[in-house]
């Protein structure tokens, strides 16, 4: 019998989705199932991207640039300079999402038996993509009980090997909706240029900022012209999740030039998404004040209902849609396909994403788990309400 491929064998199981055949199994059972799990905001995509797509004229549905249109880069490097973001035509290229944006970044700056540091917990699909590109991740643990902030650069320093090429972060960050001040940001650029690394800085979150914050992008650090990459996706930020539709941004020539190559290979990412891509940039700003809005009401409803759980701790996510949550259990795992499994109270379940999957290092994480805050204010609630009842019935068995 032909053998599977030892990479292959090796891709983790996305902790978000392995689960979803249970909740299958749960809504065949008639329960509703709440779904925690999965960062897929219930926002309304803008009508202008729906629209251009509906009335776009095409009579052959061609390739386009490998870096995508021109016309959207153009537009998108004007919407980078409106948000301060130093970042031209040049700069950019269109990805299948800002998946193959991270996949093109990992295979033009590292080879197999490389290295990557990543603070964990991190987004699961970072071992999956380093995993495909024969790269080592190297965590450096944050905490909870330290709110996820960034560990001290000592314990980066000490991770760096010969074979280390890059740091990763994720910034607001997903699971975790740590969001890295200036002063850390500049921390890291620091240690970079020290050890002539990069600096992969995940950004697709950006305009999801709480509390009168502010986010520091990699892209505003002079000086760090040549180690700076930075990630981004039309998803989260306009609820466009299926569009698949990303970039890779980065002033260094070499690094440009490399990750064009990738491109080819791929030929082009899709038109009708470029479309509606292109066209999401006119959403006015009275949209994004009105989503931040609902997310932040919707985290500080979540975060104050977690909080009267005996036994939960959380902390309290600066962007994103995201939290970490510590329950008074030992598995999550085992738990979150109870909950789905055999458990339903009043007919109703939730669904949420074991956090050890967020983890690199063996062990970390068996007792948390990540919750996704996108569901209207009354979901939240019940699912919390469901949470806790559960807890109670778990810890009983």
């Amino acid at each position: 019998m032909p053998k599977i491929s030892l990479k292959g064998q090796q891709m983790p199981e996305s902790p978000i989705r392995k689960l979803v055949p249970y909740s299958e199994i749960a809504k065949k059972k008639g329960h509703k199932v709440y779904h925690l799990n999965i960062g897929q905001p219930d926002i309304k995509t803008p009508q202008v991207a729906l629209d251009a797509v509906k009335n776009a004229d095409i009579k052959v549905l061609e390739y386009s640039h490998s870096a995508g249109f021109e016309s959207y880069r153009i537009k998108l490097s004007n919407y980078y300079k409106t948000h301060d973001l130093p970042i031209d035509v040049a700069d950019i290229i269109i990805t299948t999402g800002g998946s193959e944006a991270l996949l093109f970044a990992m295979g033009s700056t590292m080879d197999a038996g490389d290295e990557i540091i990543i603070p964990e917990p991190f987004y699961a699909n970072y071992n999956g993509f380093s995993t495909a590109s024969g790269v080592k991740v190297v965590p450096v643990i944050s905490t909870i009980d330290e709110g996820f902030a960034l560990p001290p650069i000592a314990d980066f320093e000490k991770l760096i090997t010969p074979r280390t090429k890059a740091i990763l972060i994720c910034n607001p960050g997903n699971p975790t909706g740590y969001l890295y001040s200036k002063e850390e940001i500049m921390q890291l650029a620091e240690i970079v240029k020290k050890y002539d690394l990069f600096l992969i800085a995940d950004e697709v979150y950006r305009e999801f900022i709480y509390d009168g914050e502010e986010h520091f992008s990699v892209m505003n650090v002079p000086g760090l012209e040549e180690n700076a990459i930075m990630i981004d996706s039309v998803s989260k930020r306009y609820s466009m999740c299926g569009a698949r539709i990303g970039c890779i941004v980065s002033k260094n020539k070499a690094l440009m030039t490399t990750a064009m190559k990738f491109a080819q290979a791929r030929l082009s990412p899709p038109t009708y998404a470029q479309i509606a891509s292109e066209a999401a940039l006119d959403t006015p700003k009275s949209y994004f004040e009105a989503v931040i809005t609902e997310y932040k009401d919707r985290r500080d409803t979540l975060i104050a209902e977690l909080n009267k759980i005996e036994g939960v701790k959380v902390a309290t996510p600066k962007g994103a849609f995201y939290c970490i949550a510590k329950l008074p259990i030992k598995n999550a795992d085992h738990f979150a396909q109870w909950l789905l499994e055999s458990y339903n109270h009043n007919g109703e379940t939730v669904m949420v994403a074991p956090a050890a999957g967020f983890y690199s290092t063996p062990g970390v994480g068996l007792d948390e788990v990540r919750i996704a805050y996108v569901l209207k204010k009354e979901d939240l609630i019940r699912s919390v309400a469901i949470l806790k009842e559960a807890l109670k019935t778990y810890n009983s068995l």
